[in-house]
């Protein structure tokens, strides 16, 4: 006898093998291993034994019919060695040694060593069995030596899902009669005793020869004999048991239901590799479906974007001004809320934009599919110009907004100002006409003409001192006119009325005094008196209307410097009153004088001076009332001082906050770019410490807001400008928005690095390995590198580049030829040249099993072995097949695998 027990190989097979299957993940050594209850000494259940010869012999005659022999009885036909050893080799497609034709035991002996040597060198450790056993007819041993080779030969290499042998023909069976009601494989023995699971197998690859519906669990023995001649008829599988053999027995064999199983299995091992095949298509299909979700939503949210951009931009166009302040301040106050409520909306929808492209992006590559194209007008740099569009319309709005609220004050303050000093002059004016057109010198005395002379001259005088406010109504409504002032049609009406009355009182004002000069002949006395008086109260009096004209002034100021300058000018104006006092009761001595004269010479005066207007009540009433001006000028001023000492303090207020605010985002944003390059720990370290950075600048919104609120309030006093800072609120919004897009952008490649290593099955070292040399070639730690400094980086990895193959790398890395690698790119090229993906030529070959080596498929193949919805994916994307042999419904499933990468527009 010969001992194979010294075999080292991995399997051990021998009688002891009939036990419960495979364990947990042993492998089919240590299925064989299990049983140890196959003496030597004892005998088989007969019933088992009986049904192990009647399957074991058809198997055994299955494989030598194909040499053009059989066996009859499996005890007898194979003491010889010589039909053991064709088995083996009809099985196996190998040559084995020459048997030895002689009759004589010890021939016999050496061919079924022969065939043992055999079975040892595929990696059977046999254990217990021998040729002489074999040799001298024992039934237990030949059985035995049979299922070793049914399991090494049939059994051994069935595989499903990471589990083989007993377990995976076991899930085999469980994974094919799961739709079926009535069967639940859970073994080899007593679940097939009803004969159900045998037609449920037949009728899930050949539905056409099985009637299941019609099958009644309550009649086994029907159910088996027609499961099993079925198989004989159109499967090519001989009938191994009889139908009472498993139904007579209260537990069949298992040995022999997993031969004839095992039967079944590579009957339908076709069918199993279309399920593969089906699979992989699925798993294809479904990552093209996830795609096109998201490139569909990108498409939505680009378009719902772009479209508020459209609809933006001119409104912040518009330049139509208005004809008032409270109408431009309106305005100004619609701006507002469109920055504080409608735009940051905006701005996050325009960030998650950016985020879910570059996601998609990361997506694509990691499935070896092409880069996604959005619509035309609809890519990030479409999006990101009318971005820039809509901001310089919103910078350029505001600056006009606050530059049409300063014009229209300029314009109020002007118009005032004309009305004012056109009232002033009108009222002075009142009633020169008719008094320069009187001819009461024709029946004056002496006295009388001397007097009219020279109260003409005063008048003259007054004249031409009122000459100055005429020239400053007619600039200042040539002012109001370039300054596009909506009422300037009556201004200029007005100006023009003005103008040529006072041209019609210069004319009669030279009218008149030439027919004063031509009877001052007959004129002699005048009194001189009068005549200084008259001389010295009309110039006191036009400076006493200027006083009070300029008293009564408006002004308006922007800084704390202007008010100081009025202030000084009015302290200034304050300072000559007691000079002016002194004039004034010089001039009033004057008249005092001559009444005095009149008197003590016994003269009758006339009730007024001859040559002038201005009476010395007069002269009273407009001092008393300049005197009245000047408080009141005085708290005009102390409450505009009040109002820039609170503008001050809110310019500095806000220089105070948008100085430390400005500073802290810009070195916020400095520290983001050095987080970006100076990763340390594991990216999900990285992406934690990101987002509590994250986490921490939101904390921060609290200061903006604050500063918000202080920008509002120097809007609402309508402050311009501020010399303690350098920052507008325009920039700290600006650095803001920046500072959320960057934290985001910097978040969002971790979380693609992330998903880049999990699906390329890249390591933390490697990720870290891959970080450092990239940062130790950024030379400028910017975080991309030119080529130059990546062919250098290629080159430290291992890589041999000639210039054709740097260049199809760069290709790869730098789609768009801008001449830079980012680390994202740079991580992308590495997985994608250590790791294996799906390609078009495996997708075209999956479809062509499905299709039975066709050129085409049917619609109703795909509806067979796809599930639903995804073969109604494919159906409605295949295009009809051209060939030469082409059916009616035929689809081309090549140019649409081919399409799946990108080689084709689908």
């Amino acid at each position: 006898m010969v001992d194979y027990h010294a075999a080292n190989q991995s399997y051990q097979y021998g009688p002891s093998s009939a036990g419960n299957g495979a364990g947990g993940g042993g492998g089919m050594g240590d299925y064989m291993a299990q049983e140890d209850d196959w003496d030597r000494d004892l005998l088989l259940d007969p019933a088992w034994e009986k049904q192990q010869r009647k399957t074991f012999t058809a198997w055994c005659n299955s494989h030598l019919r194909k040499a053009g022999t059989q066996i009859e009885n499996i005890d007898e036909d194979f003491r010889d060695g010589l039909k053991l050893m064709l088995l083996l080799e009809v099985i196996s497609g190998e040559r084995l040694p020459k048997p030895e034709r002689g009759k004589m035991r010890v021939h016999k002996i050496n061919n079924v060593n022969k065939a043992l040597d055999f079975i040892a060198s595929k990696g059977v450790k046999l254990v217990s069995i021998g040729a002489e056993e074999i040799v001298d007819g024992n039934a237990k041993m030949t059985l035995g030596m049979i299922w070793t080779i049914i399991l090494r030969f049939a059994i051994q290499d069935i595989s499903v899902e990471e589990t083989s042998a007993k377990e995976g023909l076991l899930l085999w069976c469980q994974r094919k009669t799961a739709p079926y009601k009535n069967v639940n494989v859970q073994n080899f023995h007593i679940s097939w005793k009803d004969g159900l699971a045998f037609n449920a197998l037949i009728h899930r690859h050949r539905p056409e020869l099985i009637e299941y519906d019609k099958l009644r669990k309550d009649d086994p023995v029907t159910n088996l004999n027609n499961a099993f001649e079925v198989a004989e008829k159109y499967l090519d599988i001989p009938k191994m048991l009889d139908a009472e053999d498993i139904v007579n027995t209260a537990r069949p064999d298992e040995k022999a239901i997993m031969t004839y199983v095992s039967s079944f299995y590579h009957a339908f091992s076709g069918a199993q590799k279309a399920e593969t095949a089906a699979n992989r298509i699925c798993k294809v299909l479904a990552v093209n479906q996830e795609n096109e979700h998201l490139m569909e939503d990108y498409e939505r949210l680009a378009s719902d974007l772009l479209e508020w951009i459209r609809r933006t931009i001119p409104w912040l166009e518009d330049r139509v001004p208005q004809r008032t302040i409270q109408e431009m301040q309106q305005k100004l106050e619609d701006f507002r809320d469109y920055r504080r409520v409608h735009k940051p909306p905006k701005v996050q929808e325009k960030c998650q934009l950016e985020i879910n492209f570059n996601t998609l992006q990361t997506k694509l590559r990691l499935s070896n599919r092409p880069a996604f194209m959005p619509s035309e007008g609809r890519m990030v740099s479409d999006i990101n110009n009318g971005w820039q569009h809509l901001e310089q319309a919103e910078k350029g709005y505001e600056e006009w907004l606050l530059n049409e609220i300063r014009r229209l004050e300029r314009l109020d303050h002007l118009a005032e100002k004309f009305r004012q000093k056109a009232s002033i002059h009108e009222a002075w004016t009142d009633g020169k006409e008719a008094m320069l057109k009187h001819r009461d010198y024709e029946t004056a005395t002496l006295s009388d003409i001397k007097a009219l002379i020279r109260k003409h001259e005063a008048f003259e005088s007054d004249l031409a001192a009122h000459q100055d406010r005429v020239e400053q109504i007619a600039a200042i409504a040539q002012e109001l006119n370039e300054l596009d002032y909506y009422d300037s049609h009556n201004v200029n009406t007005r100006c023009q009325k003005i103008c040529d009355q006072w041209d019609a009182l210069g004319n009669l004002t030279h009218s008149r005094r030439e027919a004063l000069e031509k009877t001052e002949k007959q004129l002699e006395t005048i009194d001189q008196l009068h005549l200084e008086y008259a001389k010295r109260a009309a110039p006191f009096n036009n400076w006493m209307e200027s006083a009070m004209e300029d008293l009564q002034d408006m002004f308006i100021v922007h800084t704390i410097e202007e008010i100081e300058g009025l202030i000084s000018a009015h302290d200034q104006f304050k300072s000559t009153l007691p000079d002016a006092d002194r004039e004034r009761e010089a001039i009033l001595a004057i008249h005092k004088e001559a009444q005095r004269i009149a008197e003590s010479n016994h003269i009758k005066l006339s009730a007024s001076n001859p040559y002038t207007t201005v009476t010395p009540q007069i002269i009273n009433s407009k001092w008393e009332k300049v005197q009245q001006l000047v408080p009141k000028r005085d708290h005009a001023l102390m409450e505009e001082q009040s109002k820039q000492q609170s503008n001050e303090h809110l310019r500095r207020q806000f220089a105070s906050q948008a100085n430390v605010v400005g500073p802290w985002i810009q070195t916020k944003m400095e520290e983001i770019g050095r987080i970006s390059i100076e990763m340390n720990g594991t990216l999900e370290d990285q992406l934690n410490h990101l987002k509590q950075y994250e986490r921490s600048i939101v904390d921060y919104k609290p200061n903006l807001d604050l500063l918000e609120q202080q920008h509002q309030l120097i809007q609402e006093a309508l402050i311009f400008d501020n010399k303690h800072t350098n920052y507008t609120m325009e920039h700290i919004r600006v650095g803001w928005e920046q500072l959320l897009t960057t934290i985001a952008r910097t978040i969002n490649e971790i979380e693609n690095q992330i998903l880049t290593r999990d699906a390329k099955g890249i390591s933390q070292e490697q990720m870290q390995e891959f970080r450092a040399s990239f940062n130790h070639f950024d030379k400028k730690q910017t975080g991309s590198m030119d080529s130059d400094d990546f062919r250098a980086l290629l080159i430290s990895t291992g890589y041999s580049l000639g210039d054709a193959e740097f260049n199809r790398i760069m290709s790869v890395v730098d789609p768009n030829h801008s001449g830079l690698v980012t680390f994202q790119a740079f991580i992308d090229f590495m997985s994608r040249e250590t790791t294996d993906t799906d390609t078009a030529d495996q997708v075209i070959a999956s479809f062509k099993v499905l299709a039975g080596d066709k050129n085409f498929i049917t619609a109703e193949e795909l509806r067979r072995e796809l599930p639903p919805d995804q073969a109604e994916y494919c159906i409605a994307r295949m295009a009809p097949y051209q060939g030469p042999d082409t059916v009616p419904g035929a689809l081309d499933y090549k140019s649409f695998s081919t399409a799946l990468y990108g080689e084709s527009d689908l």
